[in-house]
């Protein structure tokens, strides 16, 4: 079984490479950083990938950004997320691609070896490994407002409640203004703010991701 690793932490990265090996895995990239770990994966199509949600530069969701996106290029690849906290917006958007198998558990759980090995076996061959604390935050939120808007249109509210422009927003991105304007929209559509002359729609929305 071939395994792409993105562990930021060298002690861990070299302990899971270590205890993958043991288990008759073979670790053919082990990555420290988010924008590696997109190259390793389309280079090596591995038979699993194990990733670290946050990695350097930002430490926010590289990790799970990167999966997102290989499974976008590479339909069905098996992703096996690690985390010391749940990410529901990330989480729910890789689980909803229900092509190949997935994973997603607390990095306390890694200290249960076989657990793991297990987990690493039934994701690589289409299964799903899932820890329960994610499971029981998901459905919490799964009444929100906001579990509508995709992982973009939230980083959009998220900015728009900094108090930043459509230029801003654009500018932080690395997109366009207009880019900008039809996720606002969509972002308007999917919380019920239709147009008004009363109600300022921008401020709603943010009051709406302020208090979900």
């Amino acid at each position: 079984m071939r395994v792409v690793l993105a562990e930021d932490h060298a002690l861990l990265r070299d302990g899971l490479t270590r205890l993958l090996t043991a288990h008759g895995c073979e670790v053919v990239a082990a990555v420290d950083n988010g924008p590696a770990l997109l190259p390793a994966l389309m280079e090596h199509r591995p038979d699993i990938a194990v990733v670290d949600v946050r990695l350097p530069p930002t430490f926010t969701d590289e990790g799970l950004q990167a999966s997102i996106a290989a499974r976008g290029k590479i339909p069905g690849m098996p992703i096996l997320v690690l985390s010391q906290h749940v990410e529901p917006l990330y989480a729910r958007e890789l689980l909803s691609d229900r092509t190949g198998g997935v994973g997603y558990l607390l990095k306390d759980r890694v200290s249960h070896v076989a657990q793991f090995i297990d987990a690493v076996r039934r994701v690589a061959t289409g299964g799903t490994a899932m820890d329960p604390e994610v499971v029981y935050q998901l459905l919490a939120r799964r009444q929100s407002p906001l579990s509508a808007l995709t992982a973009r249109e939230r980083e959009v509210l998220g900015l728009m409640a900094e108090g930043r422009s459509n230029g801003a927003i654009a500018t932080k991105l690395f997109i366009g203004e207009k880019a900008v304007s039809k996720h606002i929209n969509n972002i308007f559509t999917k919380l019920d703010l239709p147009p008004s002359d009363d109600d300022n729609r921008r401020v709603l929305a943010v009051l709406t991701y302020l208090n979900p």
